[in-house]
């Protein structure tokens, strides 16, 4: 580790490594969140970061430091964490304030709640860094965490990665403004068949579902395409089949008459939602349970590990341990007497123990399969259905009750999220020779920037378009809504929430991973079948042995450019012109437009030039 310490110099923590990250970490939770938002899935940006880092740092302003490369990505990734565990739930704030008329959250409060949730998820991986970072350094590979440190030490290569990246983040961006902002033909193609009832495909023909695709890899895109079959290829036909004229709570209309107005989407926005919250809180339960021995373990190991570290040498130096129990007193302290966040002081102590445990899961989990299929909402879900159940248990309920459960939830979301990130990060670190000290630092600057950041997209997306609409779905944050409102008002549709809890029992006795497949059961398949087809490309490429890195940049650049646009057409929208707004002018709808299949053929041309970049080159032997 030293020599390739010595090899990029000793430049770290330096004030240029600081303003670039903070930038990023803006940009990419800003792009993170419209994805998440959108789609209900969010993709590690520890790998773009890394390249923009290193076109920036060695390319524009010629400077050499593998370390101040690593430090850029580190506060930069820690942007996307943020806001992926801030769109989880916070969005259902929102929704709340709409229907009932009330003020939304501010700004502050939903900065401070990322805030605390980002420094604690930190604090957590401080003590777990020996003992999972360096100890298990051979079993737990921390995919993201490889790529970044195989890119930042590619020097040789210069700016060609960056290159791969920004080529990817450009078309995809005029992709994006052309479908959504000219809107010349449309980003949502849909099929049904009319002899069998119920049954419907279609496809968000987005390239950043592509890159997302690409990324999760086959398995993954192969486990959320069955969950999207059993949904709108089984379950709701045979709803619309024997449900007939029977009015199925918690509808109010009969089956056909839902079926007739609202077609396979009144289907399964009445029904299968129901059953895939089931699944995917299931999925979570199960996922907790299975590690909870090796939870143990770990923490076991990492108090051991870290009172005989070695004091040799910067890599071995953490932030000492008074800072992380202090840090920690005084956000719990900070919790209880703000009013922002309404709990207690045993609830303050709660949500700590509950986020050391989900902070320890997210870390191992990552280390198993990536930032990416971090199951996170399992994670918040499981959290909601407890502390929602007790807080209405001590006479906590209505309104109240339900804003503190979702501000609880949110809170974990978020220390999940950032400690599966900073364990990535960590891991960078710990293959280029980093100082884990200045890396935990350098996360803070990246939280505090990225939590005043997701303030701000929160409004700017919610004002252009309002959460829960056909634009902004938010379909995580949804969900999450519907258990607190359901648990708290006592009329959750428990049969069709325990029809979803067993399918996960059966998809995890067939030993499938029940997260991936419960996930896709309840989101919507016309987002499952675009990953699909990223997940194929990236079969095809591994098994003709191409060079699938370059790939997984080129997709990356994907999902920032469509992200990036999405947030400029959010800017527009609520800009005033000409009676509407400026996004409204530039609409070409009315004048051109190349339908569906003007969408499919643009869609298969990203997915050949996702295909060209990975097949271009044969994989280096090694």
């Amino acid at each position: 580790m030293n020599e390739k310490r010595k090899k990029g110099g000793k430049s770290e923590l330096t004030g240029t490594a600081i303003a670039i990250g903070v930038l990023l970490a803006v940009i990419f939770g800003g792009a993170n969140a419209y994805l998440g938002l959108r789609v209900g899935m969010t993709v590690s940006a520890s790998i773009p970061a890394a390249v923009v880092s290193m076109g920036i740092i060695r390319v524009v302003l010629r400077r050499d430091s593998v370390l101040e490369n690593n430090m850029v990505q580190t506060i930069g990734s820690a942007g996307e964490s943020v806001a992926a565990g801030a769109i989880f739930t916070l969005p259902a704030l929102f929704m709340w304030a709409s229907e009932t008329g009330s003020e939304p959250p501010s700004f502050f409060e939903i900065a401070l709640i990322a805030l605390i949730g980002g420094v604690i998820g930190v604090l957590f991986m401080i003590p777990l860094r020996s003992a999972l970072i360096v100890k298990e350094h051979k079993t737990l590979p921390y995919p993201e965490g490889k790529a970044c440190a195989e890119v930042l030490m590619a020097g040789e290569e210069g700016g060609a990665k960056a290159g791969t990246v920004f080529g990817g983040l450009g078309l995809s961006a005029l992709y994006k403004l052309i479908a959504d902002g000219f809107r010349l033909f449309p980003s949502e193609v849909d099929f049904s068949w009319k002899k069998y009832k119920g049954a419907g495909i279609g496809m968000d023909v987005l390239p950043a579902l592509l890159g997302v695709g690409y990324i999760c890899g086959p398995k993954v895109t192969s486990y959320l395409m069955a969950g999207g079959t059993l949904a709108w290829f089984v379950l709701m036909p045979l709803i619309v089949l024997f449900g007939g004229n029977m009015i199925l709570y918690p509808a109010d209309i009969s089956v056909g008459q839902l079926f007739l107005e609202q077609g396979t989407w009144g289907i399964w926005r009445t029904y299968i939602r129901y059953i895939g919250a089931g699944a995917v809180a299931a999925g979570g339960i199960i996922s907790l349970l299975k590690t909870f021995p090796l939870i143990i373990r770990t923490f076991g190991e990492a108090v051991r590990m870290y009172g005989k570290r070695e004091k040799e040498g910067e890599q071995n130096e953490d932030l000492p341990m008074a800072v992380v129990f202090g840090g920690i007193l005084v956000v719990v302290i900070l919790m209880w007497v703000i009013p922002v966040i309404p709990v207690t002081l045993p609830g303050a102590l709660l949500i700590v123990v509950f986020g050391f445990f989900f902070a320890t899961v997210s870390s191992r989990m990552v280390g198993l399969v990536g930032s990416s299929n971090n199951p996170v909402s399992g994670m918040a879900i499981a959290t909601l259905l407890f502390s929602t159940m007790l807080l209405k248990f001590f006479g906590k309920t209505g309104m109240a009750g339900m804003t503190a459960a979702i501000t609880i939830g949110s809170v974990i979301c978020i220390i999940a999220a950032l400690a599966g990130d900073t364990s990535q990060d960590l891991k960078t670190g710990f293959l280029v020779g980093a100082t884990p000290k200045k890396q935990q630092i350098g996360e803070m600057f990246g939280i505090l920037a990225a939590a005043l950041a997701t303030g701000g997209v929160l409004y700017l997306l919610n004002a252009a378009w309002g959460y829960g609409s056909a634009e902004l779905p938010a379909p995580q944050a949804t969900l999450m809504k519907m258990v607190v409102e359901g648990v708290m008002e006592g009329n959750l549709p428990w049969t069709l929430v325990f029809c979803g809890v067993f399918l996960a029992i059966i998809v995890e006795i067939l030993q499938i991973p029940v997260l991936p497949f419960a996930v896709g059961l309840y989101l919507p398949v016309h987002l499952s079948t675009p990953m699909m087809a990223g997940g194929l490309i990236r079969w095809y490429c591994e098994r003709k042995k191409r060079d699938t890195g370059r790939g997984i940049l080129y997709a990356s650049g994907l999902i920032a450019g469509e992200g990036l646009i999405g947030i400029l057409l959010a800017v527009l929208a609520i800009i005033p012109a000409g009676g509407g707004s400026v996004a409204d002018t530039i609409d070409l709808s009315g004048t051109i437009t190349l339908g569906n299949w003007g969408a499919l053929l643009v869609f298969a041309l990203f997915s050949v030039t996702l295909w060209r970049v990975t097949a271009g080159k044969k994989k280096e032997q090694k």
